[in-house]
């Protein structure tokens, strides 16, 4: 039977929350009648997510893992995303902020016609739960930036919960130069230039302590690919593709 879904499931330094979401991930698989795979790519980690990994992938014919020896999401993300069998191709964080049945609402017959469709804590119907006020805001800022340099129109690009068609993440994925947290922005810039539909899909989300992302950081280096993304564009990298 082919395989309707594949999530994707970035992994560095992931020895902590990974076991319990994994267990999630797979009885939620276990009471639906599709076929579905899951994919943990670990990338650059320095504690014990590769060997949790591996033992996964032993134990359950349903979870493959690779391996990447660099750190970064967009690595680990790109490389699922291409080394995947599925017809929809699932962006899932370890930390699962939204719950796994939730994933359901991103496939037929739910969700009917799109090339790539968005986690959304943004857009009415989603529910932010248990949130610091000060990481809201800094989103919000983030997604300001991202509206007026790159994407108008996308109300949260940053949601860690994606799902692309097979044939839209071929053809995109190998494009990509950012292998940082803003490789999503980069991604979807592509998406508009193609001309792909993008929709947004209202979650419920739950803040869970234990984020990658270094504030300052990480915050300035993504403002920095805000402007690397459209330097790419004026100088033609994303033409001709």
């Amino acid at each position: 039977m082919p395989t309707l879904l594949s999530i994707i499931i970035p992994a560095h330094n992931e020895q902590d929350r990974l076991p319990a979401s994994l267990e999630k991930v797979l009885a939620f698989l276990r009471s639906q009648e599709y076929s579905a795979e899951i994919i943990i790519v670990e990338n650059g980690s320095s504690d014990g997510t590769a060997e949790i990994a591996r033992q996964a992938a032993e134990h359950h014919p349903q979870v493959r893992w690779i391996q990447e020896p660099l750190a970064g999401k967009g690595r680990a993300v790109r490389s699922g995303m291409l080394g995947a069998e599925g017809e929809y191709r699932f962006i899932c964080d370890a930390d699962l902020s939204m719950p796994i049945e939730e994933v359901n609402r991103f496939l037929p017959p739910h969700a009917q016609t799109y090339d790539i469709a968005i986690a959304s804590r943004e857009v009415p119907g989603a529910v932010r739960y248990d949130e610091p006020a000060y990481r809201h805001w800094i989103g919000r800022i983030f997604n300001w930036l991202v509206r007026a340099i790159t994407l108008p129109g996308l109300q949260d690009t940053q949601c860690g919960f994606k799902c692309f068609r097979a044939e839209i993440a071929i053809d995109l994925f190998p494009l990509q130069t950012i292998h940082g947290w803003t490789f999503d922005v980069e991604i979807l810039f592509l998406a508009f230039r193609r001309g792909y539909q993008v929709i947004e899909i209202p979650i419920p989300w739950f803040y869970t302590p234990g984020s990658r992302v270094r504030i300052v950081k990480d915050s300035l280096q993504m403002l920095s690919d805000l402007f690397r993304i459209r330097w790419n564009a004026l100088r033609g990298r994303y033409d001709g593709e």
